[in-house]
């Protein structure tokens, strides 16, 4: 925080809200798409700042391009995801794995939880930054899933990894901009605050598989996952926090396969009668078609090359440190207001390492993906079954929707955070609020800072010195604050706009960010209430 002379009162409060405001409103109100909803609150935001926020154009401008510079991070983690979905796509691959994975299990709710859960956290676990949206949308849309329940199940399946996925970069973030005093306590007292949140998360998708009965259905597994899910990141985390929500996913991930041999998970789930999440033609396996032009194998190759790359590049330290050696980033000078906000000036501001950025294993699965499954005739076998598969078009299709709304959602953070508009929102909360109100509230602090940045990392650098602050000065355990503001950063990524675009971009439905917002929110919502009450018993 700076020595601001901002004015912390409803007016100001409620003009700092009003971009995030009118971004719901258009998405789940009006039904905006989000290519158009994006730039019109990014130019609220814009006008707010310059008009009451006392935002010289030169400070607009900096706040612009470090919105730019964020957005082409996660730009480049959606391109090569789009494009695995193409070239998988063209190949008959999402084919062949739905046909193939029928003969492990052609149980929808095991398999509609094993991806959009499961799998989701697994790849949380690794990647992170909408990686897990924008593969495993697909995956379940390759099992007969809706479009609209395919990105909004991963949405809520990743969210409890948030914070310590990526190997806790969120953590790490975290330890950068606040000073614990005691460390150990405040990442137990996330997991704890974390571990209801993928309950949560396992009974939803099952609802959404099934409603009651797909619940019935899957509650054996629901709660084999959860607890290996919280119960491994809570022991993990007295050896090593960096390493919790990747082995924890890791286990469950593996904990699937026998599972599947259980009849339970085995045989169709026939007794479960409606369905909402899945097509209306979505079989059990059993259907009578042409034959995949690959196996299974070949179909789960670029997950297996994925996830290879990514182990090595992200989790390996030696191999991590070498290839961290190499990064690069625009500088930034700095920037104030007529309010006294100070923005220090950063050269580099927020660095790319190309090599050990998550896009990079999509690259490499991409690539050798195209180059197997051309080797192997794959391609011209799809030609002679559906016609041409063009990927190149396709992609552009998609990716040009999808990063015009990623690019005016970033900016609408950055500008809204240069000006003062986010410290406005923060410290009007902390003024309002009475000790235990603002204890329940801390981890709305956090949704908040997650669905303008898109990542729980940016919502803790954005929040988590406030949020101790604010504990220090109320009498709360700045502990169990900052814990909240990480909860609350984790399940925001639900609700996140550029989050949904990542999946609706490779499902191919862009323009529908609305529908899957109003799958989430209600989720997110529950999630917040049960993370504000859990907080009250550690402040």
């Amino acid at each position: 925080m700076t020595d601001s002379t901002l004015p912390i009162n409803i007016g100001y409060w409620l003009l700092a809200f009003s971009p995030i405001v009118l971004l719901l409103v258009l998405l789940a109100v009006l039904r905006w798409k989000a290519p158009e909803a994006g730039p019109v609150g990014m130019l609220l935001a814009a006008v707010v700042a310059l008009v009451f926020f006392r935002t010289p154009f030169e400070t607009l401008a900096v706040g612009v391009g470090k919105g730019i510079w964020d957005a082409v991070f996660i730009l480049l983690v959606i391109w090569p995801a789009l494009l695995l979905y193409r070239v998988g796509t063209a190949a008959g691959a999402f084919d062949a794995l739905r046909r193939g994975l029928s003969r492990y299990s052609r149980n929808h709710v095991f398999l509609v939880l094993g991806f959009g859960w499961v799998f989701a956290s697994f790849m949380q676990g690794i990647a992170g930054f909408g990686a897990p949206i924008a593969i495993v949308a697909p995956l379940l849309l390759a099992v007969g899933v809706r479009p609209v329940y395919a990105v909004a199940i991963p949405l809520i399946g990743h969210a409890w990894a948030n914070m310590f996925g990526t190997l806790a970069v969120g953590w790490i973030a975290t330890l950068q901009v606040v000073d614990l005093d005691d460390e150990i306590s405040t990442a137990l007292i996330t997991a704890v605050l974390l571990a209801p949140v993928t309950l949560m998360a396992g009974v939803t998708i099952a609802w959404m598989a099934g409603k009651g009965r797909g619940v019935r259905v899957a509650w054996p597994l629901i709660l084999i996952i959860s607890a290996l899910h919280a119960g491994l990141q809570f022991v993990i985390m007295y050896w090593e926090p960096l390493l919790s929500a990747f082995l924890a996913s890791t286990v469950a991930l593996a904990a699937l396969y026998p599972l599947s041999r259980w009849s339970r998970y085995r045989e169709p789930a026939r007794d479960v009668r409606e369905r909402p999440a899945m097509r209306d033609d979505a079989g059990e396996g059993d259907e009578a078609e042409s034959e995949p032009t690959m196996g299974l194998g070949w179909a789960l190759l670029p997950y297996a090359v994925l996830t290879l790359v990514a182990v090595v590049t992200l989790a390996v330290p030696p191999v991590v440190d070498l290839l961290d050696q190499i990064e690069f980033g625009p500088p930034f000078p700095g920037a104030d207001t007529g309010f006294d906000v100070v923005n220090e000036g950063e050269r580099p501001y927020s660095p790319i390492a190309p090599f050990t950025h998550p896009g990079f294993p999509l690259a490499v699965a991409v690539l050798t993906t195209w180059l197997v499954y051309r080797a192997r005739g794959f391609y011209a076998a799809r030609r002679r079954q559906e016609g041409s598969q063009p990927i190149w078009s396709s992609l552009a299709t998609d990716a040009t929707p999808a990063s015009v709304a990623i690019l005016s959602f970033l900016v609408l953070a950055a500008v809204m955070e240069h000006s003062g508009q986010t410290d406005v929102l923060a410290q009007g909360l902390e003024q309002v609020s009475p000790p235990l109100v603002y204890a329940f509230l801390a981890n709305v602090v956090g949704l908040i800072g997650a669905f303008m940045t898109s990542s729980n990392t940016a919502s803790n650098v954005l929040f988590a010195q406030l949020q101790q602050g604010v504990a220090a000065g109320t009498g709360l355990s700045g502990n169990a604050v900052v814990a909240a503001q990480s909860a609350g950063g984790a399940i925001g990524n639900a609700v996140a706009p550029a989050n949904i675009v990542l999946g609706t971009g490779t499902a191919g439905i862009v323009g529908q960010e609305g529908a899957v917002l109003r799958k989430t929110l209600p989720w997110t919502v529950a999630a917040a209430v049960v993370i504000g009450l859990l907080t009250l018993l550690f402040v």
